[in-house]
């Protein structure tokens, strides 16, 4: 797996230990995401073009500037200190589907970041899982259950959502580690595991600045109802409590 160096100065020390890997995208090909990156001084660690091309930005021991102000589970803040961050060029903001050389090689890649780091799959997460008030990427299209099967985060088998009792959406989203400290949070939560576990039941959305801009759908409390919904809920938070 062949991997290009064009570096970013945008990093500064890490804090802890990589415990948490990050899949992004944005609607840029190499050259103007590094232009833009440098411009915004943000940084990931890995940018992968559509043709599968993989670029090296910051070094992994280096602590990257790519995921903001964010949380997952027991990592409360800073979590660019503890986490590699990957981008990938998509058009649509993962609105629609990813090249095919682009998720064979990010496969590799991700695979090489979890055996080096001993990275749970539970901490293989997407830049609106750790950011959901701020962030939708890296979209419907992007194919978390293709990368479960290569070792790569989780999926579910709904079978396993009877064994779960509890049915308050809230702390069901926070069993799992999203923030759902309060009403919006949920809300917003819970349209970032649409998108991730049941991405079917998501409208697509043709207008990327729409999506930056409103990353989820403020007030929609219709998003945390639903009995696909809950079971699938359950489901996911059965295969985060036994991975």
């Amino acid at each position: 797996m062949e991997i290009k160096k064009h570096l970013l100065p945008h990093f500064n020390e890490r804090k802890k230990s990589v415990s948490l890997l990050v899949i992004h995208c944005s609607a840029f090909h190499e050259e103007e995401a590094y232009k833009s990156y440098d411009s915004a001084e943000v940084s990931p660690h890995y940018f992968l073009d559509e043709d599968g091309s993989i670029t090296q930005m910051i070094a992994e021991d280096k602590r990257a500037w790519h995921a903001g102000l964010a949380s997952w589970r027991e990592f409360k803040e800073d979590i660019n200190s503890c986490s590699v961050g990957i981008e990938l060029c998509n058009m649509s903001l993962g609105e629609t589907s990813y090249k095919e050389a682009q998720i064979e090689n990010l496969i590799s890649l991700c695979q090489e970041i979890i055996k080096k780091y001993q990275i749970l799959p539970q901490n293989v997460v997407a830049h609106s899982d750790i950011a959901p008030m701020r962030k939708m990427d890296p979209g419907i299209s992007f194919p978390w259950q293709r990368l479960a099967q290569n070792g790569i985060g989780l999926w579910y088998d709904l079978q396993n959502a009877d064994k779960i009792k509890e049915n308050d959406v809230g702390k069901l989203l926070k069993q799992i580690g999203y923030k759902a400290d309060d009403k919006e949070e949920t809300i917003a939560a819970a349209y970032a595991f649409r998108r991730r576990f049941l991405p079917e039941e998501v409208e697509i959305v043709n207008n990327v600045r729409e999506l930056i801009e409103h990353p989820y759908p403020q007030g929609k409390v219709g998003l945390l109802q639903g009995e696909k919904f809950l079971q699938t809920l359950k489901a996911v938070a059965y295969s985060f409590e036994h991975a």
